[in-house]
């Protein structure tokens, strides 16, 4: 990871981009303009490095938390906990869409720019590559956090996000369906697959994109769309590539770590450092793991008198996007999806062999080979709960599956998000919506 930190330095002093904070909302004043490869590269990396809290955030309005009232911090994120997305306190802190905007803003100085001043060489391919790559990311995660979850019936009118492909200042920023983002992240996937040529990034670079990490990411999008035979396909490719899983049984490590047998794409955060100690394991979470024969309860949790702690996330090391284990479990949900049991069941028993004990191991393959389509459905749903605690999935994954009821407790007080709770979308930020009436 020092490399990243080294390149961001060099970002800063190779261009500023005045007020791209808000590059959906505030006219930036001038910018520096890069001229070689290793200029855009470090516009790029600037863009790698534009700092995103929306996993951390995203995980209180989840089931895997509840928040220390009793801590000063708990201000900052209270008004999340209880979903009161309607005028919360001034301290709360906000789901960043300008950042993300920013993120993009970054890209499309290298998608328009670099591909147009540069010379040909395999360098400016792979950089134009990630480039694509990074904005489909940026998408994915701004359709899912301020759009509808992706219904083929409704997508083509349901209300998605700004769609900003060009540095415009004139630009009216009107939200596109959410059909048309995904068509956008798409349509980025595929013009990224034609020049990207690493397969894979080494430990300390693999905040940048590659093949494998881009089919990755591929497979994430097909099952949020429901296309259950797509997303096999990407993950398959992907699997091609890299397809380790870190064997609890032999190797006692937290399998989302940076420079870890798993990691594909350690590009983020999900688990900021201060929300950390700001908060304790749900009751609900803690309730979902065998401790006895479940090897990462150990390895994610502690105690903490009656109640535990995350040993998970809030480090460095453990930035993690994409890694192995999620390309199991996509192929497993997708294949049952489509009925094809025996895939599922071969896929998934791979991939928890090495989460359980040997005793446990072998009586849930028994348990397994007679489950019906919902039964190992609704297994795997669980152990995408247990694997990926506070790394960002279990919000979009309740947005996308049973968007169930969940209670949150704050000073002896109940608030309830009721199921197919609207507010499982959230709202554009009030600066945003102030700056934008488009929006």
């Amino acid at each position: 990871m020092k490399n990243i930190l080294k390149y961001v330095f060099f970002a800063s002093v190779a261009i500023t981009a005045v007020s791209c904070d808000h590059y959906l909302d505030v006219q930036p004043v001038g910018k520096v303009i890069p001229e070689t490869l290793t200029d855009y590269r470090a516009v790029l990396t600037k863009g790698y490095s534009a700092y995103q809290s929306h996993k951390s955030l995203s995980a209180l309005r989840a089931d895997e938390l509840f928040l220390n009232e009793d801590n000063d911090n708990s201000v900052f994120y209270k008004d999340i906990f209880i979903w009161k997305d309607a005028n919360p306190d001034k301290l709360t802190n906000v789901f960043p869409y300008a950042g993300l905007y920013n993120r993009i803003f970054y890209t499309n100085v290298i998608i328009n720019e670099a591909s147009q001043k540069l010379a040909p060489s395999a360098e400016k391919d792979q950089l134009i590559g990630e480039a694509y790559a990074l904005r489909a990311l940026t998408y994915f995660d701004l359709i899912n956090l301020f759009g509808k979850p992706y219904n083929a019936a409704t997508a083509a009118t349901d209300k998605g996000v700004p769609l900003a492909l060009k540095i415009d200042l004139e630009q009216a920023y009107v939200p596109e369906s959410v059909a048309v983002i995904y068509d956008q992240i798409v349509s980025d996937n595929e013009q990224a697959i034609k020049l990207l040529n690493l397969d894979t990034q080494a430990a300390g670079m693999n905040y940048r994109f590659s093949k494998v990490a881009l089919y990755t990411m591929e497979s994430r999008v097909f099952l949020y769309k429901k296309e259950w035979a797509k997303a096999i396909e990407a993950a398959e490719k992907a699997m091609t590539y890299k397809n380790t899983l870190t064997n609890l049984n032999t190797t006692a490590v937290l399998p989302n770590l940076y420079n870890g047998a798993e990691s594909i794409l350690a590009l983020e955060d999900t688990f900021i450092n201060l929300l950390k100690g700001t908060s304790y394991v749900s009751p609900a979470l803690i309730g979902a793991y065998d401790k006895t024969n479940d090897l990462r309860f150990a390895l994610y949790f502690q105690a903490s008198g009656s109640r535990f702690r995350f040993k998970k996330g809030g480090d460095i090391n453990q930035k993690c996007t994409f890694r192995t284990s999620e390309l199991y479990l996509t192929k497993a949900e997708a294949s049952a999806r489509l009925s094809d049991l025996a895939t599922a069941r071969t896929t998934v028993l791979a991939f928890i062999k090495n989460r359980y004990k040997a005793v446990a191991f072998n009586q849930l393959s028994t348990s397994i080979a007679a489950m019906t389509q919902t039964q190992i459905l609704d297994f795997i749903a669980q152990e995408r709960q247990r694997e990926f605690v506070i790394e960002g999935h279990r919000w979009f994954d309740l947005r996308r599956n049973n968007q169930k009821q969940i209670i949150h407790t704050f000073k002896g007080e109940d608030y309830t998000l009721i199921e197919n709770d609207p507010r499982y979308t959230l709202p554009f930020p009030q600066e945003a919506r102030l700056n934008n009436p488009e929006l």
